[in-house]
């Protein structure tokens, strides 16, 4: 039996969670075309009894901090760096190569790395040959693969070859369990994602989430939520006129609460205005950044 925590880090928009989603079969992370879209570290089990568990972390997208915020993210990626058995570091194949090897290098890491170049779909073969033969040159480099959202049977390969770096033990948690985070956890990122996808650059950066109740009835869960912004102004535009956007954030919310849920849902939400609370420790706290 083979068990250990294999967490991937990258630049922000490399496709971390698109890849954690993808490796187990469950949509665990929320995504969306925007930067830093992740704001914690997200485990996901994949366990095969008997043969290996897999405690896989999706980690923010690696930045300069600005804000508290901000810095309570890159602990978040400190965390995972203290823990990792195997490093997964994801390279956007158009990316600078030189700037991810710069950030790769930084990282430290003293554990076995595979290297997974995405979106190679994307890519002419000479520009994927070329950043192969450059990240199997690194140090910290155990292998190099290529990865597409399109192409899932590079999974297994990539299943294989972290199987063959994990440690000997026994699991950490029982096969039926897929993560260590609450299901209110889920449900706040939901409504969060649905302000990545509808609004423009400045809301969601402003905005968080924080899940005020989750009560399960015979017939429905009942789930409510406050969207938190900074300015008076962001409330109107997330709101909308007539209430027509924040209706339109529940009900997608909503839906895909349900398919997580399976089962009926009742979400109420309101929109509240805390100044500066991306630099605030105790709002920050509040809403689950600790």
């Amino acid at each position: 039996m083979k068990s250990g925590f294999v967490n991937i880090f990258g630049k922000p928009n490399a496709g971390k969670s698109t890849l954690l989603n993808g490796l187990l079969g469950e949509k665990l992370a929320i995504v969306s075309s925007k930067v830093q879209t992740t704001r914690h570290r997200i485990k996901g089990f994949l366990t095969k009894p008997d043969e290996y568990q897999i405690i896989f972390s999706d980690t923010p997208g690696i930045i300069e901090p600005k804000y508290k915020l901000h810095q309570k993210m890159m602990g978040a990626v400190k965390s995972a760096l203290e823990d990792a058995d195997v490093g997964i570091l994801l390279v956007d194949v158009k990316d600078n190569l030189e700037e991810c090897n710069e950030l790769f290098t930084s990282l430290r890491l003293k554990v076995p790395c595979i290297v997974l170049l995405n979106k190679i779909d994307l890519a002419e073969k000479e520009q994927v040959d070329n950043a192969k033969a450059f990240f199997d040159a690194q140090p910290y480099c155990k292998t190099t693969l290529g990865v597409s959202a399109l192409n899932q049977k590079i999974f297994s390969t990539l299943l294989k070859a972290i199987v063959d770096l994990l440690p000997e033990g026994l699991p950490f948690y029982s096969e039926e369990e897929l993560t260590d985070l609450p299901v209110k956890f889920f449900m706040g990122e939901l409504i969060r994602e649905k302000i990545y996808q509808l609004f423009g650059d400045e809301i969601p950066y402003h905005s968080a989430v924080l899940v005020n109740a989750f009560k399960e009835k015979n017939t429905l869960v009942k789930i409510q939520a406050d969207i938190i912004v900074q300015r008076e102004t962001q409330k109107v535009i997330l709101i909308g006129e007539g209430g027509k956007m924040i209706k339109k954030i529940g009900t997608l919310a909503r839906q895909d609460m349900e398919k997580f849920l399976e089962q009926k849902v009742f979400l109420e939400l309101f929109v509240k205005v805390r100044a500066k609370w991306r630099d605030n420790d105790a709002q920050l706290k509040e809403y689950g950044y600790n």
